[in-house]
């Protein structure tokens, strides 16, 4: 009967590694339909091959340092046990050792590799999705954009699939393979803060100096700080979208595995039943994977003038198809079981995985209320412009905070219901059900820079007029699918991080976590800090990029002749450089904070005092994500509402206001929200792995 069951799980997972393979065959067909499309003329694809240098140059230089940090923990975990041994010899030994290191590995390569192809078709494709603006229209620019995009969605879930599959199947060690979550984790904080820092450090130069001071239009060739704006979208807004969104993914399917052992070991279930609870995650993620596929291919397909329609009706049928797959995988696979709270029925896991899904499209949509143009609370703050950037500013940050009621509430409403259906798994797959169509949502997400490039190009290369108008209703477009995408991305970070906190308690054993111990109300106080420590140090390093790359543009301006009469060619180079020095110095102390902080207060304060660090972290770090990426968005949004004519177009004070405005909003929406997010999940996947040395310690 035990063989049996094992080996059911066995074949659902060959059956999830097969959608994997499913996801990267999509990938392959996806790029190479792409590469055959005309990339335009000369002069495009002169400007695309820079934006694809300086991204190659970025993602190699910040790869070298990041794996720098892989391979020294990897040997630490690996030498662990040995070390252990040796200090404290008449201590128990500590359940780490080289499977976990394999698997930390295992992971981080797997983010790089996503982040690496995505970020290299979405470059590539910039300049054809403007050629078939130029010859095709709407829909032909839109077909080519998402396929763009998509390659970098379903090369995430392909390969965070395909690997996490591989490492269990050879080692079958649900301890071990946490470490695939925490190299997913770890390079995914490196790639979201890192990108963040390059894009709007070379952002809010261009934008001040060019629009601003020198009165030029966005993405004009006299600037030479577009080009490095423009590699910025694919490092920041591609690779690093796609790390973060690999990590939550990985994380979310880890963390339902993981309170499924718990709850083995603990006792509540029997072998066939961790099995099944087991198998549900791997197979809704193949669910996702399939449902994906299918929503990529409705937007293709039924395209049309409509570009926003197709988007976000491609997201609702890979949403649709999930949940009905779910249900059938649950009726098939599912049993009752016993928490540690109460008996839970088959079919509870299917009611926790739709809240998952519904939360995340109402949190998601939400997003889009307070940062979209079409909506109220971005047109007053466009309006509200006109008395200033003062104003704009301390309005956008107004919009940002009230937008943090509603997902809060709808998440906390969420962990109660999942918790009451299915308890922490509940919880977990919840987190998982909305993140399974990851592969639709960072498709959809990633279009949106791929068509902002494409306006760069027919900008700077001169096209006509007309072909800038059809790539930037795209790119309007695709401002609303990326506000949809963040909060995707904060939702699942909350319920993701929740998740891994309760296998982290499991885990170390802590039965009863007190508030009034002091350990834990100190743990608290910390947690509750880190996230606005991780936030100063990522708003100083795009200050400091944003300085120098601002002193870089006014002396090119000031000092190339002809320049500003456009007789002569800007240094873009240099800004690529500006930028990715200080994108590489700006990440590492943030992200040597967010290591080292789980690590030392396991050893300071205990378990106990851990679990309540991670709490406070998770509680305000989710308030943050939400306010800063909702105030980036709205600031920014009233730029572009403006920017249509409203109160005064192009060059009027308001846009003036509402410039500087985007500027401050920048970073909180590209940098610091979604940097945050991370930060959250990264701690408490390495406390979770960690977890059997703190409990010998504690």
């Amino acid at each position: 009967m035990v063989g049996d069951v094992v080996a059911m799980l066995e074949k659902g997972v060959y059956v999830t590694l097969g959608t994997g393979v499913l996801a990267l065959l999509f990938v392959g067909y996806l790029a190479s339909s792409t590469m055959k499309l005309d990339a335009g003329n000369e002069k495009m694809r002169k400007i695309s091959s820079m934006v694809q240098a300086g991204a190659r140059a970025f993602l190699k230089r910040e790869y070298t340092y990041v794996f720098s940090f892989v391979i020294v923990i990897a040997l630490l975990i690996w030498w662990a046990p040995f070390i252990w041994q040796r200090v404290v010899p008449d201590r128990p030994p500590i359940d780490l050792g080289w499977r976990t290191s394999v698997c930390f590995v295992c992971g981080a390569l797997m983010s790089a590799l996503a982040g690496y192809i995505g970020m290299s078709i979405a470059t590539r494709s910039n300049s054809r999705t403007t050629e078939a603006a130029r010859t095709s229209g709407v829909n032909g620019a839109l077909n080519v954009a998402v396929s763009g995009g998509a390659v970098m969605g379903m090369s995430v879930v392909g390969l965070a699939l395909s690997g996490l599959c591989i490492v269990y199947l050879i080692f079958r060690d649900p301890i071990a393979v946490n470490g695939y979550a925490m190299g997913a984790s770890l390079v995914a904080l490196f790639a979201r803060s890192g990108g963040g820092i390059f894009t709007k450090g070379a952002d809010m130069g261009a934008d001040l100096v060019g629009k601003v001071e020198a009165g030029i239009p966005e993405d004009d060739p006299r600037n030479p700080a577009v080009i490095a704006d423009n590699v910025g979208d694919n490092v920041g807004d591609v690779a690093g979208l796609g790390a973060d969104l690999l990590e939550s993914y990985v994380e979310a399917i880890i963390a339902s595995i993981a309170i499924a052992f718990s709850l083995a070991i603990a006792g509540l279930i029997t072998q066939d039943t961790l099995v099944r609870l087991q198998l549900i995650p791997f197979l809704i993620a193949a669910a996702g994977i399939i449902a994906s596929i299918i929503g990529v291919m409705y937007v293709k397909v039924s395209g049309g003038k409509n570009a926003q329609s197709a988007l976000l009706m491609g997201t609702y049928v890979a949403a649709g198809l999930t949940i009905i797959l779910s249900f059938f995988i649950i009726r098939q696979f599912g049993a009752p079981f016993q928490g540690v709270f109460g008996t839970y029925s088959k079919m509870g896991p299917f009611w926790a995985t739709l809240t998952g899904i519904i939360s995340g499209i109402i949190v998601g949509f939400t997003s889009e209320y307070f940062t979209s143009g079409h909506y109220r609370p971005v047109k007053n703050l466009a309006e509200s412009s006109q008395s200033g950037p003062a104003i704009t500013v301390t309005g956008g940050m107004a919009v940002g905070m009230m937008s943090t009621t509603i997902p809060v509430i709808v998440l906390a409403a969420a962990v109660m219901v999942s918790y009451h259906v299915s308890g922490m798994y509940g919880v977990a797959l919840a987190s998982l059900g909305m993140l399974a169509t990851t592969g639709m949502i960072v498709s959809v997400d990633s279009y949106g820079p791929v068509a902002d490039n494409a306006g760069g190009i027919a900008e700077m290369a001169g096209l006509d007029k007309s072909v800038r108008e059809i790539t930037d209703n795209l790119d309007a477009v695709g401002n609303t699918t990326a506000a949809i995408g963040k909060g995707f991305a904060i939702g699942s970070a909350a319920f993701a991080a929740l998740s891994l906190v309760t296998a982290f308690i499991s885990a170390a054993k802590l039965h009863d976590v007190q508030l009034t111990s002091p350990n834990v109300m100190a743990g608290l106080l910390i947690g509750g800090m880190l996230p606005f420590l991780f936030s100063s140090l990522l708003f100083g390093a795009v200050s400091k990029c944003a300085f120098q790359m601002i002193a870089e543009v006014r002396r090119q301006f000031r000092e190339i002749k002809g320049l500003m009469e456009g007789k002569a060619d800007p240094d873009p180079t240099t800004c690529v450089d500006i930028s990715t020095r200080s994108a590489i110095r700006g990440m590492l102390l943030p992200g040597t904070i967010a290591i080292l902080a789980p690590v030392v207060a396991g050893f300071v304060l205990g378990p106990g005092g851990l679990a309540g660090m991670l709490i406070g972290a998770l509680i305000t770090g989710v308030m943050l994500g939400i306010q800063m990426a909702n105030s980036g968005g709205a600031m920014d949004n009233a730029k572009k509402y403006i920017e249509k004519g409203n109160f005064g177009g192009k060059g009027s004070d308001a846009h003036k206001a509402a410039v500087v405005g985007d500027t401050v909003g920048d970073p909180l929406k590209d940098t610091v929200g979604p940097s945050i997010n991370i930060l959250i999940k990264l701690m408490a996947v390495i406390a979770l792995v960690l977890a059997p040395l703190f409990m010998v310690v504690g």
